[in-house]
């Protein structure tokens, strides 16, 4: 396989607040300091809000083609996501990112088959290869309630 590349372009709008934007993609998105350091501000996207979204958004799609091509019939995927900023050796850093999905299936039978297809989707996420933060899974497994 060749190279991608994605691209991301980047303005400044005022103060402690930009706006992101790709020539392959119809959404901007505006971006700034988080609260928690001076002059943030709340309610926009952060750099750590993203990066903790991008994990999240690897796990999942690359949940959706292994589960495809495991025959793994769900009815619903959800995923919480938890980046944690820490401070260390003097800098700032996601030292963790935490996944919490749920995964409402089809077939009471393929719980277990689920379980490997989610501990597969996070070992092979690209995304979560391409940090230094620690990446943990947590699952929660739902079955059909008409049993």
């Amino acid at each position: 396989m060749e190279a991608h590349y994605y691209n991301v372009d980047l303005v400044w709008l005022n103060d402690r607040k930009g706006e992101i934007s790709s020539p392959e993609l119809a959404t901007v998105i505006e971006v700034a300091t988080p609260p928690a350091f001076a002059k943030g501000i709340e309610f926009i996207w952060s750099p750590e809000h993203l990066l903790t979204a991008a994990v999240n958004s690897c796990f999942m799609t690359t949940f959706l083609a292994i589960a495809e091509n495991s025959n793994l019939d769900f009815m619903e995927f959800r995923c919480e996501a938890k980046g944690k900023l820490e401070q260390v050796d003097s800098k700032f850093l996601i030292t963790e990112v935490k996944l919490f999905p749920k995964l409402l299936l089809s077939n009471v039978n393929d719980s277990e088959k689920a379980q490997r297809i989610l501990q597969k989707s996070e070992l092979a996420c690209l995304v979560s290869n391409s940090i230094k933060a620690k990446v943990t899974l947590e699952p929660t497994i739902m079955l059909p309630e008409n049993v």
